[in-house]
């Protein structure tokens, strides 16, 4: 798959972390090439951390785990959707979501 991958200029794709029983998105991450291969050779989410400049496991700390169900890449290789059975939480705020509460409003049409 990793083939299949456009990474950006900085070495990284996006990934959409999906809930896979219930499909709601959970929260947005990066990864790199070694936390792509780490997660498809472990089956657990790991990502690389844009701040930390580091790779980190899902759960390493806080056992908010991610287990992955399916990786898949959209049509121009630059983005991915993944499927996890999420343990715990998502968000590093203690939400579910990364998402929840979160909306922008609609502008007003004349």
């Amino acid at each position: 798959m990793e083939q299949q991958v456009a990474f950006n200029d900085q070495g990284l794709v996006a990934v959409v972390v999906q809930d896979n029983s219930t499909r709601e998105v959970l929260m947005v991450a990066w990864m790199n090439s070694e936390a792509l291969q780490l997660t498809l050779s472990t089956g657990e989410a790991t990502y690389f951390s844009r701040s930390r400049q580091e790779i980190w496991r899902k759960g390493a700390t806080s056992g908010n785990t991610q287990q992955v169900v399916s990786i898949n890449h959209d049509c121009d290789g630059d983005a991915l959707l993944m499927l996890v059975e999420q343990t715990g939480v998502a968000c590093h705020t203690g939400t579910t979501s990364c998402f929840t509460d979160r909306s922008l409003t609609h502008p007003t049409r004349d």
